[in-house]
């Protein structure tokens, strides 16, 4: 949990209303009455839409002996994020990713390749396309 601030940091004549301010979004039960620095509840509690999603993804290459994934997930940064192989020549990697909509790119023994497995692509700034992942919200999510 992260302090957002500490009261004794707040003038006096706002002492009170920066309390309050604080323990509006301390999780119920758990404000304290004291001036000490409140804590906030994780996003993902305050915020279940933010929550991050189970992703896999799959590529099939029976002669790679490294595959991997860049994209927007993870800064372009293939080594990041190996592909496990798998029997016959599959390679998979299971991502958790927040809700919103991805582009991304195997690299298969380090030449860059598309994902023939994805419908939707976007023109990359490369002359070529990136595919796209797009990660719904979780239906059996509750919302405060």
């Amino acid at each position: 949990m992260k302090t957002i601030f500490s009261p004794e940091s707040v003038s006096q004549s706002s002492n009170s209303a920066a309390v309050a301010t604080t323990e509006r979004f301390v999780k119920k039960g758990t404000a304290k009455k004291s001036t000490s620095a409140q804590l906030i509840e994780p996003v993902s509690e305050r915020y279940p839409a933010m929550e991050k999603q189970e992703v896999f993804l799959r590529f099939v290459a029976p002669e790679a002996k490294k595959v991997e994934v860049a994209g927007t997930f993870n800064g372009w940064r293939p080594e990041y994020t190996p592909l496990q192989h798998g029997h016959e020549g599959e390679w998979t990697v299971r991502l958790m990713l927040p809700s919103g909509q991805y582009e991304y790119r195997f690299v298969v023994d380090g030449h860059w390749v598309d994902d023939p497995e994805a419908a939707p692509q976007v023109a990359n700034p490369f002359g070529g396309f990136n595919s796209v992942v797009k990660v719904d919200l979780d239906v059996t999510t509750e919302f405060l």
